[in-house]
């Protein structure tokens, strides 16, 4: 029976380099939900870092792709191919510049949006219908390198913001989708927790102001 059974996957990049980085927000947020359910990804398996427990009733296998972000699909099909659970079990937590920081989108199905790793998955599986759970770290700054910009670390009161409101959010999130089904948690948890972004921009404003009066 797979109907209790999910893979839940957070995408990033490993090794220390890359830690804290807007990129490895979906390797932030599997890593809460896995310790509130009292334990740690960190047996290799699968080209990853993987574990499996009871999360909200249902039997999960979580996994962090160790390929980096362009290779995650093939850690990811690996893995739902040996426990034998269909892609549309399948929860893909992931970054998003495209969606302000503090925010929350959940979706099924749909293009890669230009995520590699997303585009990863749909190539390694032949299957658009899994269900993204997408982390807003955006929004990209006018003239900035997309790739730079995914690769920076978040401010600190991103991070604060991330770290106090948004990695438990997704966790509950996450819960609720196996727990209550996908539009429940849709209506419930895809919007803006935190006015960050807006606040980044006051400072910006007043810092421009600051320096022109100067």
């Amino acid at each position: 029976m797979t109907e209790d059974k999910y893979v839940i996957a957070g995408l990033g990049n490993p090794g220390p380099s890359y830690e804290n980085t807007r990129h490895n927000a979906g390797f932030m947020a599997i890593d809460r939900l896995v310790e509130r359910a009292g334990g740690r990804i960190d047996r290799r398996k699968f080209e990853g870092l993987a574990w499996q427990g009871r999360i909200a009733g249902a039997d999960v296998m979580a996994l962090k792709p160790q390929t980096y972000m362009n290779l995650s699909g093939k850690s990811i099909n690996a893995m739902l191919s040996f426990y034998k659970i269909p892609v549309e079990r399948l929860i893909v937590i992931y970054d998003d510049f495209a969606i302000p920081t503090g925010t929350i989108r959940i979706r099924k199905g749909g293009s890669d949006g230009g995520h590699n790793g997303i585009a990863s998955i749909i190539l390694e599986t032949g299957r658009k219908d899994f269900t993204r759970l997408r982390i807003g770290t955006g929004p990209l700054p006018p003239g900035a390198s997309s790739i730079d910009f995914v690769l920076s670390r978040f401010s600190k009161d991103e991070r604060d913001v991330l770290e106090k409101i948004i990695l438990d959010k997704a966790a509950d999130a996450a819960e609720s989708i196996m727990r209550d089904g996908l539009d429940r948690a849709m209506n419930e948890f895809n919007r803006k927790f935190s006015e960050i972004a807006g606040k980044e921009d006051r400072k910006e404003d007043k810092k421009q102001c600051s320096q022109q009066e100067s």
